[in-house]
């Protein structure tokens, strides 16, 4: 299996659901180890999921945007380029000790 995927709407939609997800868990305050611990995985797959690793099995990415309330379908385009401009403003309005390092996770301690 290739690292990464072979078409540029491939590429930029798994970039979009993996940031709409991290998103949506920051915004509901729940730890990567909360949501591997609702996903019944490690907290190692759920940073892969953040981070749009292609070798996550779909389910699982499906499931994370599932239980944090993420929409899966757009309207059809040929690039997601917009929507993922806006989840990157996003996560750059995020205080950085919210936002932090994707390889790591922030636990607000609520």
């Amino acid at each position: 299996m290739p690292d990464k995927p072979t078409s540029r709407l491939a590429g930029e939609a798994l970039e979009l659901l993996s940031m709409r997800i991290r998103l949506q868990r920051l915004r509901l305050r729940m730890t990567q180890q909360e949501l591997a611990d609702r996903l019944g995985v490690t907290r190692r797959t759920v940073r892969q999921i953040e981070r749009g690793a292609p070798s996550v099995a779909v389910g699982r990415v499906l499931e994370a945007a599932a239980l944090t309330g993420v929409d899966l379908f757009v309207p059809e385009s040929t690039t997601l380029a917009p929507h993922l401009d806006r989840a990157r403003d996003q996560l750059a309005l995020l205080p950085e000790s919210v936002r932090g390092d994707p390889e790591t996770d922030f636990d607000p301690g609520f």
